[in-house]
C-alpha cells in the first residue's frame, strides 16, 4: 500500500515538481515492490494450483529479470513501450542502465510476502476488500504513469538567411511560446542541425518578437506578398496586396484538426494546443522564398519554393518523426476517448434495465414507480460521466473506471435481483436482456464508429449513442406486459384450535 501511494504522487505530482534524480529512481523503487504482486495475484487466477513459494519467487524473478533486459537493452526498450501504450496510452520507456542499481527494492517485495504469510488475513471479507479494492487500484496506478514528455512547435524564426524552428517541451513553456530547444537549417527546410553557440544566443534574444496569430510577415524581396497565421486554426493566409485582402493559401480543415485534437494528448481546452503560433519567411538567392509555420503539438508545417504546402513535424534531434496522416485515426491513438466510450455504453445499458425494471414494478402493483437507491446511483453515474467526458485531466480520466464501474455493477445488480421481480417469468427476463443487448450493440457502434473517426466531433457520438438506446427503452417498456399483477401468498386456513380440559389430570 505504501509503495502505490508513493507510486502515484511521485509520477503525477513529485516529478512534474521536482525533476531529477531522486524522483526518477522512486517510482522505479516504488513499481519493484509493487509489481510482484500484482504478477503473482494475475498468476493465481491463471493456475490456481501452483504453491505459493513457487509463485512468489517465479513473480519475483519475472519482474526482475525482465526490468533488467527493458532497462540494459534499447530494443527491449522500445517493445515494451509499445506494449505499454496498448494499456495505458502513449508511453516511453527508456533504456538506462542506472536504473538497475534500484533492484534491492525486489528484497522489500520478498519481505512483505514473508510477512503477509506469517499474519494470514483470516476474515474473508477481509481479503475480499483487498482484492476487490487493492487490486485494482494497483493495477490502475502502474498502468496510469506519468506521461510522455511531448514537445510544442511554438517560435520560427530567420536568423543571418537561416530557418530557425523553436519547439517548447512541457505545458508551461507551450503556454507562453518559450522554446526549450532550438533547430537550424541551412537549406531552406530540407534538413536541420542543432545551433551553435553564436546562433543560440541570437536565437534567445529574438525570442521576444515572436510574431504569433493575425499579424502578417511580408516578403523582403515583393513586399506586397504577405502571409499570416488564422488564430485558433491550423490555417495560413497569404495576400497579394500588402495586407488588405487575404485568401487561402494553406490549411488543416476542422474536421481534420478536430482528429488531431483526439489523437494527441492534453490539446488544451477547446484544441488551443492544435493551432498555428508563430510564422516566418525566408527569400531564397535566386528568387522566390519559403514559409515555416509552427503549430504547436502538430509540429512545423514548410511551403517550399515551388510553392508546394508539407507537414515536417519536427525536424531532426530528439523528437524526429513523420506527423501522423490526416483523416485517419484509431482506437490506439486516443486511449482517453476509449476509456469514455467504455464507460458510456454500459452506463446506458444499465439505464435500460431500470427503466425496465421501473416498469415492471409498476405494472405488478408491488414495486415502487422509481427505486430510490438505484435512481441515486444512476445520477451519480451521470454526474460522473458528465465529468469524464468534458475533463481534459488524463489522469481524472483513466482513474474514472475505479469509481464508475463499481456503480455500475452495483446499479445492474440490484435492478436484476429486485426482491418485487423474483417471480418475474422467464419471457419477461428474455425481453429485458434483449433490449439491453439491443441497447448494447447500437449504441457500441456509435461509440466504435467515432473511435474510428466516423462521425468526427463527440457530440454527434453521443447523441447517436442516446438514440441507439431507444430502441432498448421500447423494449424494455413493452417487457412489463408479461408482468401480472402481485397477489399476496395463498395461506390455508388453519382449522380450529381444541379446547383442552385442564382440570382433569394426564
Amino acid at each position: 500500500m505504501l509503495s502505490l501511494i508513493v507510486l502515484v504522487l511521485n509520477d503525477h505530482v513529485f516529478k512534474a515538481a521536482f525533476p531529477g534524480l531522486v524522483t526518477g529512481k522512486l517510482s522505479d523503487v516504488a513499481g519493484l515492490v509493487l509489481a510482484p504482486p500484482l504478477v503473482a495475484v494475475l498468476v493465481t487466477l491463471v493456475v490456481p494450483r501452483f504453491r505459493s513459494r513457487s509463485v512468489a519467487g517465479f513473480a519475483l524473478a519475472l519482474v526482475g529479470l525482465g526490468f533488467a533486459v527493458v532497462k540494459v537493452d534499447e530494443q527491449a526498450a522500445a517493445a515494451a513501450s509499445q506494449m505499454w501504450s496498448v494499456v495505458s496510452g502513449p508511453s516511453l520507456i527508456r533504456a538506462d542502465p542506472t536504473d538497475l542499481l534500484t533492484l534491492p527494492a525486489l528484497a522489500v517485495a520478498a519481505w512483505t510476502w514473508r510477512r503477509a504469510r506469517r499474519d494470514a488475513v483470516g476474515h474473508r471479507a477481509a481479503r475480499l476488500v483487498r482484492l476487490v479494492v487493492l487490486l485494482p487500484a494497483a493495477l490502475v496506478a502502474v498502468a496510469a504513469t506519468s506521461p510522455i514528455e511531448r514537445p510544442d512547435a511554438v517560435a520560427t524564426k530567420v536568423v543571418d538567411g537561416r530557418l530557425a524552428a523553436g519547439a517548447a517541451t512541457g505545458p508551461m513553456s507551450a503556454e507562453e511560446g518559450i522554446p526549450t530547444w532550438w533547430r537550424i537549417s541551412d537549406d531552406a527546410g530540407v534538413t536541420w542541425r542543432d545551433p551553435v553557440d553564436a546562433e543560440q544566443e541570437a536565437l534567445w534574444k529574438r525570442v521576444p518578437t515572436r510574431i504569433g496569430p493575425d499579424h502578417p510577415v511580408c516578403v523582403a524581396a515583393t513586399p506586397q506578398r504577405c502571409y499570416r497565421v488564422a488564430s485558433g486554426r491550423i490555417r495560413v493566409e497569404e495576400s497579394d496586396d500588402a495586407g488588405r485582402t487575404w485568401r487561402l493559401s494553406w490549411e488543416i480543415p476542422e474536421k481534420q484538426r478536430e482528429l488531431l485534437k483526439a489523437r494527441y494528448e492534453e490539446a488544451g481546452p477547446d484544441g488551443k494546443r492544435i493551432t498555428g503560433q508563430d510564422l516566418a519567411v525566408l527569400d531564397v538567392p535566386g528568387g522566390g522564398h519559403v514559409v515555416l509555420v509552427a503549430n504547436a503539438r502538430d509540429g512545423f508545417a514548410l511551403r517550399d519554393v515551388a510553392g508546394r504546402w508539407q507537414r515536417i513535424g519536427f525536424p531532426g534531434g530528439r523528437w524526429k518523426g513523420e506527423p501522423p496522416p490526416l483523416g485517419m485515426i484509431s482506437p490506439g491513438d486516443r486511449y482517453d476517448d476509449t476509456v469514455r466510450a467504455l464507460l458510456l455504453v454500459p452506463a446506458l445499458v444499465v439505464l435500460v434495465l431500470l427503466v425496465a425494471r421501473t416498469r415492471a414494478g409498476r405494472a405488478s402493483g408491488h414495486g415502487s414507480s422509481l427505486p430510490v437507491l438505484q435512481g441515486a446511483l444512476q445520477v451519480l453515474i451521470a454526474m460522473l460521466l458528465f465529468a469524464v467526458w468534458t475533463s481534459e485531466n488524463t489522469t481524472l480520466v483513466r482513474l474514472a473506471p475505479l469509481v464508475v464501474v463499481p456503480l455500475l455493477l452495483g446499479a445492474a445488480v440490484l435492478t436484476l435481483v429486485s426482491r418485487d421481480l423474483r417471480a418475474a417469468p422467464g419471457r419477461w427476463v428474455a425481453e429485458v436482456l434483449a433490449a439491453a443487448g439491443l441497447t448494447a450493440a447500437l449504441a457500441g457502434a456509435a461509440m466504435v464508429g467515432w473511435l474510428h473517426g466516423r462521425p468526427v466531433y463527440a457530440g454527434t457520438a453521443v447523441v447517436l449513442a442516446v438514440l441507439g438506446t431507444v430502441p432498448g427503452l421500447l423494449l424494455g417498456w413493452r417487457a412489463a406486459r408479461l408482468i401480472g399483477p402481485w397477489r399476496p401468498p395463498y395461506e390455508p386456513p388453519y382449522p380450529p384450535a381444541v379446547p383442552v380440559d385442564r382440570s382433569r389430570p394426564g
